[in-house]
């Protein structure tokens, strides 16, 4: 189905809408001061050799210098602990592979962490979209998560498509470039050789310590990974970075440059799909459905679940009716939700039950059509003995949920807490303990207002009676902006 793309940029946040027919189907986000450096490839400087660490600290240009283990150094095509007859063959030790003050291209494999540097590898690989480059390896493989059986015809296809006279290089299918075809194949690899010839000629002009290639920004992306025939228009609403990407479509995707738009309009650009109330939503756990049925949905970390529900639909002639239409259009929202929340991992979908294996099937249908429009892999099965849809679906990057949020404060992620009377009989019974191994001048209990006032009220003869019990007396202090759970009881 046709879409559109939406760009909406600022220095701090980079922020890109997919919609369909009116309606967010995915979002993407990126943060500048949340890049990594992995992927990205330099020219460093060897500055120090340590054979009995079996390392090198390379200067890439950095406030620290990086690290090169000597298991990271590529010495050719054949893994560098075997021998040709497959023995196990010694590793040539570091200081005899690289010295003090050698040009050295590296690729960053592991960012810096605290006060370790950046972990590097000479062994460049340049991920695309659908395939990752070898450029000094002729070797053609494929993803070992596709299926066996399917491996060998892939990479005789592989094979086909990547063979040149003139270049060199190897490349490895990935996993989502199982479905692809071949001229789809056919453009990552040419903009693959493009890049690594850029990097080449990068090489040789500009001096050590300096940056040869950074891995592709989402802005970029947008072109390499989302773009198909299938796009309309790419509005972004910066000028500048309207220009940048026009010059990096024209190099390496020019059928996509023809799409690029500025957006000039006094609206910000989401406000005209309501992009952000739909990314509010979708970061809750009930979405309401057009007919007033709706889904709960509740993302853990071993599995995310939907529950649907009919809600207040009674449109149908009768209650079977009214199922089914519920489970029909909670087919399309849950595919949208797991592109748009960017779910993966194991989901179970609970539909309301259904009496007709032919109202089973049609649901069925629909949930695998709407998923087919999913560019991430998902693999669902049939209605289990209980009634419940499971599906996979690869993750890809972090939830929306994970990208936005962090667990709450008071309820640690739970998404309850306790009330205000089990926090004060919770402290009734810390003070009772506290009592038993200490004797202070007095007890000060400092909580939240709604338990302070249950203490000073309801509670008020509870809290009497362990004063006299204890012999000591017990004051309250309110504290805003603590949680109904917290409280501390200060020993006078």
């Amino acid at each position: 189905m046709q879409h559109d793309i939406l760009i909406n940029w600022s220095p701090q946040e980079t922020r890109v809408a997919l919609v369909q027919n009116g309606a967010l189907q995915e979002i993407h986000m990126e943060r500048s001061l949340e890049r990594g450096m992995v992927g990205n490839i330099y020219s460093g400087k060897v500055v120090r050799v340590l054979p009995g660490m079996q390392s090198a600290f390379i200067d890439i240009g950095m406030e620290r210098s990086a690290f090169l283990h000597v298991a990271d150094v590529f010495t050719g095509a054949l893994p560098k602990h075997t021998d040709v007859n497959g023995q196990h063959a010694p590793v040539i030790p570091i200081e005899k592979q690289v010295f003090e003050g050698q040009s050295l291209m590296v690729q960053v494999i592991k960012d810096p962490i605290g006060s370790k540097g950046a972990r590097l590898s000479t062994q460049i690989s340049i991920a695309g979209r659908l395939l990752v480059f070898l450029p000094q390896d002729n070797h053609v493989g494929v993803s070992q998560k596709i299926p066996l059986e399917e491996r060998e015809a892939l990479r005789l296809r592989l094979v086909n498509l990547a063979h040149s006279e003139d270049e060199k290089g190897g490349f490895i299918l990935r996993t989502n470039g199982e479905d692809a075809s071949d001229a789809q194949l056919q453009e990552d690899i040419d903009y693959l050789r493009k890049t690594w010839a850029k990097v080449k000629t990068a090489s040789l002009q500009m001096p050590p310590t300096s940056l040869l290639h950074q891995d592709l920004n989402l802005l970029q992306r947008v072109l390499r990974d989302m773009v198909d025939e299938f796009t309309q228009t790419i509005r972004i609403d910066s000028q500048e970075q309207h220009d940048m990407l026009h010059r990096f479509g024209l190099e390496f995707m020019p059928s996509a440059v023809v799409k690029l738009a500025h957006y000039k309009g006094e609206r910000p650009i989401f406000d005209l799909f309501n992009i952000d109330e739909e990314i509010k939503q979708a970061l809750g756990r009930k979405v309401m459905l057009k007919s007033g049925g709706y889904l709960i949905i509740d993302q853990t970390e071993a599995m995310t679940t939907v529950d649907v529900n009919t809600g207040g639909f009674v449109g149908a002639r009768n209650f079977e009716d009214t199922v089914y239409k519920t489970n029909l259009e909670a087919a399309g929202a849950i595919a949208r939700q797991l592109r748009l929340r960017n779910l993966g991992g194991v989901i179970v979908t609970d539909f309301i039950d259904m009496q007709t294996q032919e109202h089973q099937a049609s649901v069925l249908a629909e949930f695998r059509k709407h998923l087919s429009r999913d560019k991430v892999k998902t693999t669902m099965s049939p209605f289990s003995a209980l009634g419940l849809v499971e599906l996979t679906r690869k993750r890809t990057r972090e939830s929306l949920a994970q990208l936005l949020c962090e667990p709450c404060a008071h309820c640690q992620g739970r998404g309850i807490v306790n009330t205000a009377r089990t926090t004060a009989y919770n402290i009734l019974r810390e003070i009772l303990r506290e009592a038993r191994q200490f004797s202070p001048r007095e007890f000060r209990v400092l909580a939240a207002p709604r338990v302070i006032d249950l203490l000073q009220d309801e509670e008020s003869l509870h809290l009497a009676g362990l004063s006299e019990f204890i012999g000591k007396p017990i004051s309250l202090q309110a504290e805003f902006g603590i949680g109904d759970e917290q409280f501390n009881i200060v020993l006078l």
